[in-house]
C-alpha cells in the first residue's frame, strides 16, 4: 500500500497508472458475451467516485471483499465515451483499521457549525407559538441535530455527502425566507416548518458511517412516513411548553406538506400538494435538488474536451459547460 499522500477521484487523470485503497461500492459480478465472468464497482473517496472493471475474475475472487469495504486497487486510468474508468489488475480488501476515515465520506465544503447557526436562526424567527414551541422540542434533541448534521440528502442524486441533508434545508430555509414577502397569502411559518421537517426521515432512513445507503427501515418504510412518524412523537412534548394541545388543523398541514413535497405521485408522494404552502414547498425542494445536481455534473464531467456532459439517464439530456477558450465547438455537439 502507497505510504506518499494519497491521490484522491478527482485528482485522477487519462493514462495514469493506479495505486490506491478507495471504498468500494456497487460491486457487480457480471458475465460478457463469451460467458467469462467480469466484476464491476465503484471506487469512492470524500472526492467522488469512477467505475472500475476487472476482467476474469472467479466467483471466490468476487467474495473476497464485499460493498462497503476499504480495497487496494491497482490498475490503469482511462477514458471510455466521455468519462474515466479504471480498468484494475489487481483488487485486495484493506482492514478499516489501516485506512483514516476521513478520506472516504464526501463532506460538504461548508462549515456544519455556520449551517447549524444559520438553521437555528431562521427557525427561531417562527411567531406562532405551537410551531415555535415544536421547533424547540427538535433544537433540544441533541441526538436528533447530530443525526441532521452528519446525514446525507441522498445516496446517489443531490447533497449525497455528509452534511448534504443540512445544506439542503439550510439552502431551502434562506430561499424560503427570501420569497416569502412575495406571495404575503402563503404562510411563512408554516413554508418554514415544512422545509425543516420535509426529509426529516432521512436520518432514519438512510446509512451514513462508512457508505452511503438504505437502513432496513428505510427500504421497507422510507422517509416520508418516517417523517411522519418522527413530527408525531415530537409533537407529544408540545404541551408541555404551551400548556395547551397542539392545533389538530395545524397538524394536518405539517403532514400534508411532509406527505406531498415530491409533487407528484409517480415520485413517491402519497398526495399531491393541496395548500400554497405545500406547493411552494415542493418547488423549493426541486429548485434546490435540481440546481445542485446540474452544477455537480458539469463539475465532475473532468477529463474531457467537449462542450457538453455524457447523457445523464436520471436526467434524460446532457449539460452544457461552456466553450472553451480558445476550443472550437465540436461539430455535432
Amino acid at each position: 500500500m502507497t505510504t506518499t499522500k494519497r491521490r484522491y477521484v478527482e485528482e485522477l487523470t487519462d493514462g495514469e497508472n493506479l495505486d490506491e485503497v478507495y471504498l468500494a461500492t456497487e460491486k457487480q459480478l457480471r458475465a460478457n458475451r463469451n460467458g467469462n465472468l467480469y466484476l464491476q464497482l465503484m471506487l469512492r473517496d470524500r472526492t467522488g467516485s469512477i467505475g472500475a472493471r476487472l476482467w476474469n475474475v472467479g466467483e471466490a475472487q468476487a467474495r473476497t471483499f464485499e460493498e462497503g469495504d476499504f480495497v487496494h486497487a491497482r490498475g490503469k486510468v482511462q477514458l471510455f465515451q466521455g468519462a474515466l474508468q479504471v480498468i484494475l489488475n489487481a483488487l485486495e480488501r484493506v482492514g478499516p483499521e489501516l485506512v483514516e476515515l476521513a478520506d472516504f465520506l464526501p463532506h460538504t465544503d461548508k462549515d456544519i457549525g455556520k449551517l447549524l447557526q444559520t438553521m437555528r436562526g431562521i427557525l427561531t424567527k417562527v411567531s406562532n407559538p405551537h410551531l415555535r414551541a415544536l421547533v424547540e422540542c427538535f433544537l433540544m434533541d441533541q441526538a436528533f441535530l447530530r443525526d441532521f448534521a452528519r446525514a446525507p440528502a441522498g445516496v446517489r442524486n443531490h447533497h449525497s455527502y455528509v452534511g448534504g441533508l443540512l445544506e439542503h434545508v439550510v439552502n431551502m430555509l434562506e430561499a424560503a425566507d427570501r420569497l416569502a414577502p412575495l406571495y404575503p397569502r402563503v404562510d411563512r411559518d408554516l413554508l418554514v416548518l415544512g422545509v425543516f421537517l420535509h426529509d426529516i426521515g432521512k436520518v432514519r432512513e438512510l446509512s451514513y458511517d462508512r457508505v452511503f445507503g438504505y437502513t432496513d427501515e428505510g427500504q421497507l418504510v422510507g422517509h416520508i412516513v418516517i417523517g411522519i412518524e418522527m413530527l408525531n412523537d415530537k409533537l407529544k412534548q408540545v404541551p408541555d411548553l404551551t400548556d395547551e394541545p397542539f392545533p389538530p388543523d395545524l397538524l394536518l398541514r405539517l403532514q400534508h406538506m411532509i406527505v406531498s413535497h415530491h409533487g407528484t405521485l409517480e415520485f413517491g408522494s402519497p398526495r399531491l400538494p393541496m395548500t400554497p404552502e405545500a406547493i411552494a414547498l415542493h418547488h423549493l425542494d426541486n429548485l434546490d435538488a435540481k440546481v445542485h445536481t446540474f452544477v455537480r455534473d458539469i463539475e465532475e464531467d473532468r477529463g474531457s474536451t467537449s462542450s457538453w456532459t455524457p447523457f445523464s439517464p436520471s436526467l434524460q439530456r446532457r449539460l452544457f459547460k461552456g466553450i472553451r477558450e480558445g476550443e472550437p465547438p465540436v461539430e455535432g455537439q
